[in-house]
Parts: C-alpha cells; sequence; structure tokens
C-alpha cells in the first residue's frame, strides 16, 4: 500500500530517535553493569529491547506504506557520567519522543491512516510507561539519597 510521503518521513523520524534510544540505554545498562548495579544493568537492557521492538515495527509499517526505513540517522545521544544524568538524560529523550509521538498520531489521524495510528498509539502508551518508570526512580533517588538507593540495586 503506497503510503504518504510526509507520513513516511515522520515515521523514519521517530525511528531515528528509536534508534538513538537503544544505543543510549545500552551504554548506560554496560555501564550500571560495570559499576555493579545488576538490578539497574537489567533495567536499561529491558529498556533498550523495548526501544528496539519500537523500531521493529516502525520499520516494518514503513514498508508496509511502501517507502525505505533509514537505519543510518541517529539523534545526539546523551551518556551520564553517573546514575542521575542518565535518568535525567534518558527522561529528556522519552519527553521528546512523547511530543513527537503526539504529532506522528495526529498526523496519521488526519491521513485517515487509521491503523498507522494505532501502532503510534500502542508505542506511545509504552512510551508514557518508560518516563514514569524513570521519575519512580529519580523520586526514590531524592527520597532515600543516591547511596542508600544505589545499595538497593547490586
Amino acid at each position: 500500500m503506497k503510503g504518504n510521503k510526509r507520513l513516511i518521513q515522520t515515521l523514519n523520524a521517530l525511528l531515528a530517535d528509536e534508534l538513538t534510544a537503544v544505543n543510549q540505554y545500552m551504554v548506560h545498562s554496560e555501564m550500571n553493569a560495570d559499576w555493579g548495579y545488576e538490578k539497574l544493568h537489567q533495567h536499561f537492557e529491558k529498556r533498550a529491547i523495548d526501544e528496539m521492538k519500537h523500531a521493529e515495527k516502525l520499520i516494518g509499517r514503513i514498508l508496509f506504506l511502501e517507502g525505505l526505513p533509514v537505519v543510518t540517522n541517529l539523534k545526539k545521544i546523551t551518556i551520564g557520567a553517573d546514575l542521575s544524568r542518565q535518568l535525567a538524560a534518558d527522561h529528556a529523550s522519552e519527553a521528546e519522543a512523547i511530543v513527537a509521538y503526539n504529532q506522528a498520531i495526529k498526523l496519521a489521524g488526519d491521513l485517515a491512516d487509521f491503523a498507522t495510528r494505532e501502532i503510534l498509539e500502542k508505542i506511545l502508551s509504552e512510551e508514557d510507561a518508560h518516563i514514569d518508570k524513570i521519575e519512580e526512580l529519580q523520586d526514590q533517588i531524592r527520597h532515600m539519597g543516591a547511596a542508600i538507593f544505589l545499595t538497593t540495586q547490586v
């Protein structure tokens, strides 16, 4: 099915966001593994896999719409030197993703491509859950202090 060029461009922009997030989360995951924080390592690794699945869905939809997925574009990756900076960088990325998905959902709806809109809404729901989990971790760090929080992550 031939898709709208503007929508395919938008899907490719979202794909770049997701591929960037995969890389950012993978680095954060491995940094936490190196520091001995196994629970945080697993948290970030799972997040990287979630973002990879989002990228996979976007690639599939772009191909269905007879577009060409662009997997060579990445946005700026922000690697945090410590957990607080990692979470702040991830929060900023997720917040940008939520705005971008909302705009893409509106575009898909305006173009009456409701199947694409449904796919994007599902991903948006998962991005909302991601930012909620980041905020939960940030709250725990504020309440316990970083040192005590990190002792719970070994």
